[in-house]
């Protein structure tokens, strides 16, 4: 099965974009970070916020696969369609795929553009898949190079302008796993059971403004 097949099985009516947690019924939004802020009052990076975000992110992570998963590693790459030519090197599976033989199956499509704006039609969605395990690829660095998207912090995965955005599916156990940034994640399930642990360990990360929401869909 590949990829289209198995969030047409898995997850109907789904787009694999941004702001999943909006788009099912079944889901956390998780803050990271807390109330700490990026910076400090002399202006430099507060890389105690950095450690705390990747830390959250990382046991997040931790509680939804284990060694036995089977996962798809999706990224999404927005492009405008002048850029067709030339295109860069994303840096998610290059240097984060453990197996090299394992990059030999990494899938390409090009789709429309995923988000609904003007000029849309000017952009494209190249996306790439991966179907493995936890052990095959570096989800420490993928986690933190998703959390700093906007700060000039390493790893990362490329220029600001065009970030990727990369989704941890776990086929096993039917949840998606999305980073938006260093602000927060979310997680979506077909099964309400599957994610209650999270619900009930983590529930001091909930995003404030979802909390009210989160706890009703938990009811």
């Amino acid at each position: 099965m590949d990829l289209g097949q198995y969030l047409n099985n898995a997850f109907p009516g789904l787009t694999l974009v941004p702001s999943l947690y909006h788009q099912w019924d079944i889901g956390i939004h998780f803050e990271l970070g807390g109330e700490m802020y990026q910076f400090r009052d002399d202006g430099s990076l507060n890389l105690e916020k950095f450690d705390c975000v990747y830390s959250q992110a990382l046991s997040i992570f931790n509680e939804l696969f284990s060694d036995l998963d089977e996962i798809f590693l999706v990224t999404n790459v927005y492009r405008h369609k002048s850029d067709e030519i030339k295109q860069k090197r994303i840096k998610v599976y290059d240097r984060n795929i453990k197996n090299k033989d394992l990059k030999l199956h990494l899938k390409q499509e090009t789709l429309p553009y995923v988000f609904d704006h003007e000029g849309a039609d000017d952009f494209y969605t190249s996306r790439f898949s991966l179907k493995c395990c936890k052990q095959d690829f570096n989800y420490p660095l993928l986690i933190k190079a998703a959390c700093n998207e906007d700060f000039p912090l390493k790893p990362k995965f490329s220029t600001a302008s065009d970030y990727p955005d990369v989704f941890f599916i776990n086929i096993t156990k039917n949840v998606i796993f999305f980073i938006y940034d260093d602000r927060g994640c979310e997680i979506i399930a077909t099964n309400k059971e599957t994610i209650y642990p999270l619900y009930e360990k983590y529930g001091d990360w909930f995003d404030e403004y979802s909390r009210e929401e989160i706890v009703k869909r938990f009811k």
